[in-house]
Parts: C-alpha cells; structure tokens; sequence
C-alpha cells in the first residue's frame, strides 16, 4: 500500500472539517500514540516503567497529557513534565490537560533527575518553524543525551514538518507516531535521521485527498509482468548510453551493465573515450555516440560525458530524438550553460528525465545548493515546471515529481548509496525499465525504488553500508526485479 503525504493547509482543513468529531481527533492522536508507547514499554521485557512525558504549550502538548492519562489507566507510571501556562493551551489541549488534572495526575515544571524507562517528546508539532530556545531547548538535549527510548508525537520536536530541515535543537526519536497522514519532512532532508520508526495514526479517518504518495511497489505493480515465452531481445528495446570521456569512462559503464543487467534487450554504449570492448561485460556493445543513439529506444545521456564542446554536441543531439531520454550528471551541468539546450528540452514531445543530486538542481535552479536542501519537494517542483520534465532529486528521502506536479517520496536506501557511481547505475536501471516498455511514471518510481531497495540489501548482508560501492548494487537490484514479479505479477 502507498501511504498518503499531507502538507499543513490539508492537514489543517481536515482537522477542520472534523472539529466536532466523537472521541476527538486529540482523543483518537493519544490513544495511537499510547498503543504505541506501551509496544515499547513492552519490549523491555520488566513490567511497567516510569515514562516521562513532555508536554509542549499547544495542541501537541494536548496529545501528550491525553497519552499520560491512557497510560495511567493501563497501570503504567506516567510523569508529566510541563512549564506552560494551562490556561493559555488551546481549547482541546487545555480540556485534555484538566482531565490529566482529574485522573489524579501531576505536573513537574523542571526536568526530573531520575532516569525513565520511556520518553514521550510531547512539546512541538507539525506547526513549528522557529529554532527552540530556552528551557524547551535544554529538555531537548538532556532528552537525547540520556540514551532512553524516546517516542515523538506526530513529529520530533525542532523538525520542520514541511521541509525536513532542522529549525536548531531536535529530539532523535526512536519512534514516531504520526497522526492522520505522513508529513513530507518525516521522510526527506533531516528527517529519516531523527524519526526513528514511523508509525502512522490514521485516527480512523477515511481521507480520500493526497498531497503525495510514498513509494511502494503498488504504485508499479502492474508492470510487474512475467515475460512471454515467445519473445526476442528486440521485445525488450535498446539502450544507448552516451557518456564515458577520457579517464571517466566507468560512469558509462556502470550505467549500461545496469541497464542489461535489469532487462533491456539491447544496450549500446557510446563512448568518447571508446574502449574496443568491456572483457568483464562484452554482452555491452560499443559504438559511436550518434551510431549508438541512432539504434536506441530509449537514450540516456551523461555518465561520465564531460563539459566539452563534443559533449555539449552529443547532448544537443540527444535532445532531438523523438525519444525518453534521461539527462543525467554533465548533461544536466551543461544544460543551464546553454539557454538553447534548455529551450530544446523544454519542448521535447517524448518523455525527459533528469536526475539530479542537490549540486545539480542548484545549478538548473540558479540557487545555492543550501537553498535546495532548505525545501527539497519546492524545489524538485520547480525543476518539473521549468523543463517539464519527470524529476529525482537524489539524497535522503528521494523526491520523484512528475511533469503535472504529482510527486512522490522514496524511503527505500541508506548512507551506502553515498559513493561514486551509484547515480549512474540509476540511470541505467532507469533505462531498462523504460526500454521494456514501462511508463514513464511507474519507470521513475520502479528504478528509484529498486535502486534503494538494492543498497538496503547489500546492507543486509553486510555489504556497508561504509564501503559499499556503486557496482555492487547491480546483481541485488536483478534479483529484487525479479522476485517482486513472481508475487505481483505472477
């Protein structure tokens, strides 16, 4: 299943149109939160534990004193900790604090020096732009220098919500329950850093609306078909990669054993600095850029292509085939250097990719690359509106758009994937899919998907992820295709 990503203005109106809902959305946010808590107070193995909860001055300070209240009433040990000023809460938070108050409960007002077994990070929620400061700030640190299991209410406290940036001090959760839909900054910049595991809280709400969509299989999993038994390689297309200058012509090739190795039925390499054969791939065949590109169905351009005036020609050509084309590395650092080769991508009638990683998109974006990082899905958006193009804005939390402003965040891959190459074999993976006939959208997802859930794997077998290199994803990445076709596709 593909799980839903709200921004705030949707959060805001759903929470809106369901004010008057029975029990509270507050109600129905701590009771998921305190199912959660007590699966990690249960995973100590010793019975119940002292749990210090920390209540912020808004509504997810509310959702805290609800979930005090709920452990409470399971036998658990509950301490609240909180400084604000009860009559100053917004209304539902300010009910939920007076029925904390009736239940026989308490409230500290300065951190306590005994150790809990448990920490609730109850202080800041989705609403939260500003840097914490004082008081809350100091809780923040002590909170993560105690080394206790701590749970984050909807999001830890000093995340921004829309954008994964850290505001300043910022809770690392080992879990977080997040309420009613997944929130973009959980999954992208510093958030996958600091969430831990997430869990989602619906609330027993039926929200049929969607800002985003996390990538799963779902979303590609009527491409994933057995193949006939009565084909040929030529049912499976032909890939050129155009690439591989003087002293980087691994980039072309890592690009195109990834695209033979995920299914394309041909894979041509044109190479500028054009070795006569690959003795560890010869299946690869190499020719010219324009031969190679002249038999392709599907061209990607970039591995390795270098800043030259050839390669500024090749990509000139390469953008003047009526073909999907995936612009990677140099293609995309020559582009902003060409008001032409912009124009000419902008008006391409077939399907355009471009993958970039944050340096790039800066680049594309005349921008600083911290002005990327600052907002990633606006600026993954603006690069889809401005090459109408389908769009993987790499790093933590891969952002895919497409060119009618849907977007999507990967949560497949780790760290392993930072390491020269590793782009490339995207690309070729990329490629094949396309090749074989899958759409441009399902393409994008299924190749960025499957290129995290490759590294995720080699993790696994202890394959880094310090030390992973790009090459090692190739074979992983073959037998993960292969194994999702037999259960969806089968």
């Amino acid at each position: 299943m593909s799980l839903p990503i709200l921004q705030d203005a949707a959060l805001r109106a759903i929470e809106a149109d369901h004010a008057a809902i029975t029990p509270s959305l507050m109600e129905r946010a701590g009771s998921g939160a305190a199912r959660v808590a007590q699966e990690m107070l249960a995973g100590t193995g010793t019975g119940p534990h002292p749990t210090l909860i920390i209540a912020g001055p808004g509504n997810n300070g509310g959702d805290a004193f609800v979930v005090a209240r709920l452990l409470k009433e399971a036998k658990h040990t509950p301490h609240v900790l909180f400084a604000g000023d009860p009559a100053l809460l917004p209304g539902a938070a300010r009910r939920a604090h007076t029925a904390w108050l009736a239940a026989g409960g308490t409230c500290l007002r300065n951190y306590p020096a005994t150790e809990p077994g448990l920490i609730i990070d109850g202080l800041f929620g989705i609403g939260l732009a500003r840097p914490i400061t004082g008081a809350y700030a100091d809780w923040i640190e002590r909170m993560n220098a105690c080394g206790r299991p701590v749970l984050a209410l909807d999001v830890p406290s000093g995340l921004n919500a829309a954008t994964g940036q850290a505001t300043g001090p910022i809770v690392n959760a080992t879990r977080t329950a997040t309420f009613i839909a997944l929130k973009p900054g959980l999954l992208t910049g510093d958030g996958p850093d600091h969430c831990g595991q997430i869990t989602l809280c619906d609330l027993d709400l039926k929200i049929d609306i969607k800002d985003g969509e996390q990538v799963t299989p779902a979303l590609f999993q009527h491409c994933l078909l057995p193949r006939r038994r009565n084909s040929h390689k030529g049912s499976y297309g032909s890939v050129a990669i155009i690439g591989g200058a003087a002293s980087m012509t691994g980039a072309a090739l890592l690009a195109g054993r990834a695209a033979l190795h995920l299914g394309a039925g041909r894979v041509y390499l044109g190479m500028l600095e054009n070795p006569l054969v690959d003795h560890d791939q010869p299946e690869l065949m190499l020719r010219p850029p324009a031969e190679a590109m002249d038999a392709a169905t599907v061209v990607a351009i970039g591995p390795g292509l270098g800043q030259s005036l050839q390669a500024g020609e090749l990509l000139g050509q390469a953008l003047s085939y009526n073909l999907p084309l995936v612009l990677d590395a140099d293609s995309l650092n020559l582009l902003p250097q060409s008001p032409l080769l912009l124009r000419k991508a902008t008006v391409r009638p077939a399907p355009t990719f471009i993958t970039p990683h944050p340096a790039e998109a800066a680049r594309l974006l005349a921008c600083s690359i911290d002005e990327v990082q600052a907002d990633r899905l606006a600026a993954a958006l603006e690069l889809a509106r401005r090459l109408r193009a389908y769009v993987v804005l790499k790093g933590c939390g891969t952002i895919v758009v497409a060119p009618d402003a849907r977007w999507f965040m990967n949560t497949t891959g780790n760290p392993g994937l930072a390491t020269a190459g590793s782009g490339d074999v995207l690309t070729g993976i990329l490629a094949a899919l396309l090749a074989q006939g899958w759409p441009p959208l399902e393409a994008l997802l299924g190749a960025v998907h499957l290129h995290g859930a490759a590294a995720d794997a080699c993790v696994a077998e202890g394959l880094g992820p310090v030390g992973l290199t790009a090459g090692e994803l190739i074979a992983p990445a073959r037998q993960i295709l292969n194994d999702w076709i037999t259960p969806f596709g089968g």
